[in-house]
């Protein structure tokens, strides 16, 4: 008769190897993902435990292929399995709602076929330094996504579904009064602009973005109640951005792009932002955390480095971007969200 505790602990070897299986089979689990967010799972779970029949018929498919999905989700914390092949909803999956304010919509487009058709090749970015999706798609990945509607929207409503987190975050961490015009530096839709213009009604705005984003812009700033204090521009940050701003905000934009796409944006603000009393640069970015713990930062940071060929940062690295365009990193204000504010003044 074994004398052994039931609950003991996983040797090391074993433990190793499961850590090196989960990491090498994590596209496994992003599918799985996919497909649930595709079927709306976690809205159909929202008033309480479903089976996999029942989903699997308000689906219309196969309900053993669905089970097993659901229950390998299940198994990592997304959902939680009941008796008799029964999901239920978790504090996880309940992120996972249809909503502006969830992440669902940024996680079915980072979850989406074109991503695992240019991570299959993240080799090609270590050899060379270059992103991989303008080897995969023939084009760079933001002319490849304008080409595309179905991927442009998904895009788009995933831009939106991050904003919204972010700026939830950010309204809470940081104090924006007393800024007269708020200019929103491709800006998409209009959340975080809308957002901080509903919080501070003395303020006015400028949404700017290229013309094929900001055209979809309209219903979002109606619905936030803000049109009489918002404009709209269209036009390329790489050749200017609207003068007659005094605060410049940009959500995960300079991350988008290497230190010398990222300094003709930055300059181009600044030569609108010169002789403005109290003129600065808000970013809404992650900042990659010293030492190597485990951080979202340098996770996202691949996503740049194989789609737009852009980078995430440390805090030391922005004031030094900060530096060469005329700025001067003032402060970098944690938050809820996986983002931080990050502020700098016009150099004196």
């Amino acid at each position: 008769m074994s004398t052994g505790s039931p609950h003991t602990e996983t040797p090391p070897e074993l433990a190793a190897a499961q850590l090196a299986f989960q990491i090498a089979m994590g596209y496994i689990g992003s599918a799985a993902l996919q497909v649930a967010l595709h079927l709306e799972v976690p809205d159909r779970l929202a008033n309480g435990p479903r089976t996999a029949a029942e989903l699997a018929r308000e689906t219309g498919v196969q309900e053993d292929a669905l089970y097993r999905v659901l229950r390998a989700l299940a198994s990592v914390g997304l959902f939680e399995e009941r008796a008799s092949r029964t999901f239920a909803t978790n504090p996880a999956a309940d992120l996972l709602r249809k909503g502006q304010t969830t992440l669902r919509d940024i996680l079915y487009f980072l979850t989406d076929a074109p991503h695992f058709r240019v991570y299959a090749d993240l080799l090609h970015s270590v050899q060379t330094g270059q992103p991989v999706a303008e080897k995969v798609f023939g084009a760079p990945i933001f002319e490849y996504v304008k080409g595309d509607p179905a991927l442009n929207e998904r895009f788009n409503n995933g831009m939106t579904s991050a904003s919204a987190a972010a700026i939830a975050g950010a309204l809470k961490a940081y104090d924006f009064s007393g800024i007269n015009v708020l200019v929103d530096v491709a800006g998409g839709h209009g959340m975080v602009l809308t957002s901080i213009l509903r919080q501070y009604p003395a303020m006015r705005g400028v949404l700017f973005d290229v013309d094929h984003v900001v055209a979809g812009a309209a219903p979002l700033i109606d619905g936030a109640g803000v049109t009489d204090r918002c404009k709209i521009v269209s036009g390329d940050f790489f050749e200017a951005v609207p003068p007659g701003g005094d605060v410049y905000i940009m959500k995960n934009i300079i991350h988008d792009w290497d230190d010398d796409r990222a300094l003709t944006i930055l300059r181009n603000i600044h030569q609108v932002l010169r002789g403005t009393p109290g003129g600065r640069v808000i970013l809404l970015e992650s900042v990659v955390q010293p030492g190597g713990g485990p951080d979202f930062a340098k996770m996202i940071d691949l996503e740049m480095m194989v789609l737009p060929g852009g980078r995430e940062r440390t805090a030391e690295e922005y004031a030094s971007l900060f530096a060469r365009a005329g700025f001067t990193l003032t402060r970098v204000v944690p938050t809820e969200s996986l983002m931080s504010v990050i502020e700098a003044h016009l150099s004196s």
